[in-house]
């Protein structure tokens, strides 16, 4: 009846009108479902810290993997980050959004039927309406596809590392360890005519060698098996820079993305970095030390230099604190190599410092403490007690 209503009016004023937007309660209940998909996904979240053992058993050890191969197999078809581009044209699409909704709250004519107070006010019940709804959807695939597993089993339970206090003599010496295979491992790789380590093939290439260093991992530790996309290259790396940010997962998309712009050093072991939360492992600390052991056992010395710089990166930060003598003596073995790679990686990052960074890390320590990682972005020094664990089994 309204339809026929509107279109009497068309033909009388010789112009398209518009239909005027439902009630506000019309317009709630149509969103409603979408709506509830926040405290449905916050129960979730809730109910996946009561107990780590069932979280394991009935989600991330099960129907996780399902659904991220499912969803890792549409988004890898297409060799870009499908979660960048979708960013990229949703910002401008955002704004244009606003605009749109301010001009036509601007331009609302009220009729004999709807005054233009409550044309307006529907109207915006319907625009924030859609909004909510997406950004409800949103948050409430994220919970599916990465916040629960932050209340997962640690990979401890898989590893079977034992977890305890280490001397300072213990990190001293498997820092020593560490420096030495690092500087056997800078000898097996390239570098460019400044004598910095560059990658020896492709990006391609090497995303596909980061995602197979898990096929090694997987006969040892199952979990991490399955099929996934490659690591992806972000187009606006620089941006990612700026932000402090060397690679980050996208739970929604399942992709793994990478800055491309950083040092080669840091490339690869970023790559399994972000490949270990696709495989469903979101703590930073376990992240950077599973990294660690698929660079280790890959065929390509550019993953075994990568991974153990990493490894010896945080293990000589906490030696640092710990023996300050100790470190120097081992700092004073590293080879020209090593130095000069990490002198390019501090001129990299140092012309990113200032406030855009400093707010992102603020903002990237906030939302690890509000997924159950206490530590914030201190919980990435952890790493040191898995890499202690492992060493003090193989030294056994």
């Amino acid at each position: 009846m309204a339809d026929a209503v509107l279109a009497e009016r068309e033909k009388a004023s010789g112009r398209r009108l518009r239909k005027a937007p439902p009630p506000v309660r019309r317009t709630l209940l149509r969103a409603l479902p979408f709506l509830l998909l926040t405290p449905l996904g916050l129960l979730l979240t809730w109910l996946s810290t009561l107990d780590a053992s069932a979280t394991e058993r009935l989600w991330s050890a099960s129907v996780y993997p399902v659904l991220a191969q499912a969803v890792s197999a549409v988004t890898g078809i297409f060799p870009f980050s499908v979660a960048e581009m979708i960013i990229l044209a949703g910002i401008p699409a955002l704004i244009a959004a606003f605009v749109v909704f301010i001009v036509r709250m601007a331009r609302c004519r009220p009729d004999e039927n709807v005054g233009r107070g409550v044309l307006r006010g529907r109207m915006a019940a319907r625009f924030f309406a859609v909004l909510l709804s997406i950004a409800s959807a949103l948050y409430f695939s994220f919970v599916l596809m990465g916040g629960i597993n932050y209340n997962r089993l640690t990979f401890s339970g898989y590893s079977g590392l034992e977890i305890r206090d280490s001397s300072p003599q213990e990190l001293a010496e498997m820092c020593r360890s560490l420096a030495e295979r690092a500087n056997e491992l800078r000898g097996e790789v390239s570098a460019d005519e400044n004598g910095v380590f560059r990658l020896s093939q492709s990006y391609t290439e090497t995303a596909k060698l980061a995602r197979d260093s898990f096929s090694a991992l997987r006969e040892r530790y199952p979990v991490l098996g399955g099929r996934y996309s490659r690591p992806k290259p972000v187009l606006c790396s620089r941006v990612m820079s700026y932000l402090d940010i060397a690679g980050i997962f996208i739970p929604m998309t399942s992709e793994s993305n990478i800055n491309v712009d950083m040092p080669d050093h840091s490339i690869p072991v970023t790559m399994c970095h972000e490949q270990t939360h696709l495989r469903g492992f979101m703590r930073e600390d376990e992240a950077n030390f599973i990294a660690y052991l698929a660079c280790r056992d890959s065929e390509s010395a550019d993953l075994r230099y990568s991974g153990t710089m990493l490894a010896l990166t945080h293990s000589m930060n906490s030696l640092y604190r710990a023996d300050y003598d100790a470190f120097c003596e081992i700092y004073g073995t590293y080879c020209d190599g090593i130095l000069a790679d990490y002198a390019a990686s501090r001129a990299y990052w140092k012309q990113f410092e200032g406030p855009v960074a400093e707010t992102s890390s603020r903002i990237n320590d906030g939302y690890l403490k509000a997924n159950n990682q206490s530590d914030g972005v201190q919980s990435y020094g952890r790493m040191v007690d898995l890499l202690l664990a492992e060493f003090r089994a193989n030294a056994g």
